[in-house]
Parts: C-alpha cells; structure tokens; sequence
C-alpha cells in the first residue's frame, strides 16, 4: 500500500526535477513579463546576473521611471545570457542594452573558468545585438578578491582584470561602448571596501549609485 502511495509521487519529484534542469538558462523567469513587456517601450534592458537583479528589486523606481528593464538571474554567467538573450532582450526590442556579466564566471558557478569562453559567449551577444539593431553597453565586471560560495578559489582579483581587458578589447573591435565600473568601485587590492559591497561582491545602493551616475551618462 505504501509503496502504490509513493510511486506517483515520486514520478512526479522526478518529473519536476528533470523540468528545472531542462530549464538551464531559466527562461522560464522572465517568461510572463515578457510577454508584457514586448507590448510596451523599452529603452533600455539591464542584462546580467545577481547583481543586476538585486538592482532591479532594490531601486524598482529608477528602472520604471526610466522605461528600463531589468533582466538579471542569480548565480548566471554568460553562457546562460546567451542563451535568454532573444527571448529576454531581442524580443522586447529595446534601444539598447547593458551587458553586465562575468563573476559568475570567474567563480566557475557552471564551469570551470575559461576567458576565451567567456568572452566568445559576450561577443555573440553583441552581434545578435547588432542583427537586430540594438545599441549596446558591455560592462565590466565588478571588482572582487574573492567569492563566498567559492572559497577555495581564492584571491580571483587579477583574473577579472584580465577578463576585463579583454571586455575592453572586445568593446572596441565591436565598435560598442564600455563602461568601466571596475576602476570606479575599486580598491588598492582590486575588490570593493565594505562600504560599496559588504560581501565583496553585491554593491550597496551607495554602489549602485555610482552605477547608476556612469550608465546615466554612458545613455546621454
């Protein structure tokens, strides 16, 4: 009797489990809103990870009063922004796009770090992008000595300056704008002092306020 009881519901664990792993890029997130946004003006689209996300939660106000959207998924790097690029910025036809992506990567959060891979993955954004008549902004990634839910990977400061270089490189080969909140938010040891990223990754909204001024002036 009991195991006539648990076989459906474990059936049904197993069917739900395999759908969130089908699921790799969570395109099911934005999915709704998507659907509504598309039908409205969008000027601009924040593409990224957590840190975009918390941006959005944190200052909703900025976003609307600006027609911004905010497409930022926690724990992502840039091989799933690629893969939600259509559905979660081309088809909402924005002016432009900001493409802020590249801890996660560093952290290896999918796998294990490689900065050709990373930077081939940012550079099929910019010319999809391109195709379809989109403006974009490449970001650099945030400073960082290291990540909490990766401590045995160390000190990754100097990685993300290189991985930045090469964004920087990227940007002028494609003829986009870079905007370079690296050298604003940094310290002597290229990480964030706690007053800007108390975790050494997620900015304060004194963070994003620097954010926001360099995007601001980036979109003028």
């Amino acid at each position: 009797m009991l195991r006539s009881f648990l076989a459906p519901l474990l059936l049904s664990l197993m069917s739900s489990v395999g759908h969130a792993q089908d699921d790799f890029a969570n395109l099911a997130r934005y999915q709704a809103h998507n659907e509504l946004r598309a039908t409205m003006t969008n000027e601009v689209v924040f593409l990224g990870n957590s840190i975009t996300d918390s941006w959005y939660a944190r200052d909703t106000a900025f976003f609307e009063d600006h027609n911004f959207v905010g497409r930022g998924i926690s724990g992502q790097t840039s091989e799933q922004l690629l893969l939600r690029f259509r559905p979660d910025v081309v088809n909402l036809k924005p002016r432009t796009v900001v493409i802020h992506i590249g801890t996660n990567d560093v952290a290896e959060n999918t796998r294990p770090y490689n900065e050709d891979y990373t930077v081939g993955n940012i550079a099929s954004m910019i010319d999809i992008a391109d195709q379809n008549d989109i403006r974009v902004i490449l970001a650099s990634v945030l400073p960082a000595t290291g990540f909490s839910w990766r401590p045995a990977l160390g000190d990754r400061s100097a990685t993300i300056v290189a991985l930045n270089n090469r964004l920087k490189q990227l940007a002028h080969q494609k003829n986009v704008d870079y905007l370079d909140y690296h050298s604003a938010l940094k310290n002597n040891q290229n990480g964030m002092d706690k007053e800007l990223a108390p975790d050494g990754v997620h900015p304060t909204m004194k963070g994003y306020g620097i954010m926001k001024e360099m995007v601001l002036k980036a979109l003028r």
